[in-house]
């Protein structure tokens, strides 16, 4: 591509805008989406609790593995079956397999586990096995 130097004086970013709109059609669409599903964690003393955004996707086609300290969603979102002679004029949502993977801050055991999917949230709890709970101590008087 050929940038010319010689811009309007009134505009001093117009180069830079246009280098950046040739760059963007250059950049995979891909990389501008964001992880697949959206997942939110947040523990308490007795378990820690994962919710994923699932819109669209039927729970028998999500599967939940749990290995060692690490918990793994994955499935697929099948895209909608067009009608004949029908076509797309906008397509956002993406479709296909997914896999999200979250650490967690223990060792889980699948027993442990419980999922349960409610309005196209999936909200996973995992409870933190007895040896690892935090104990109290208790402070004896002299």
């Amino acid at each position: 591509m050929l940038y010319p130097t010689y811009m309007r004086r009134s505009d001093p970013f117009a180069l830079m805008r246009s280098m950046l709109r040739d760059a963007d059609r250059f950049t995979p669409s891909f990389a501008a989406r964001p992880a697949f599903p959206a997942v939110n964690v947040w523990q308490s003393d007795e378990a820690v609790a994962i919710t994923a955004e699932l819109p669209g996707v039927d729970p028998a086609d999500i599967d939940i593995h749990v290995k060692d300290d690490v918990l793994t969603i994955s499935g697929e979102r099948k895209a909608p079956e067009l009608p004949e002679n029908a076509r797309w004029h906008r397509n956002e949502r993406g479709y296909g397999k997914f896999s999200r993977a979250v650490r967690l801050p223990f060792a889980a055991s699948d027993d442990k586990v419980e999922a349960r999917m409610t309005d196209g949230v999936l909200r996973i709890v995992v409870g933190r096995p007895e040896e690892d709970k935090p104990k109290k101590i208790a402070i004896k008087a002299a």
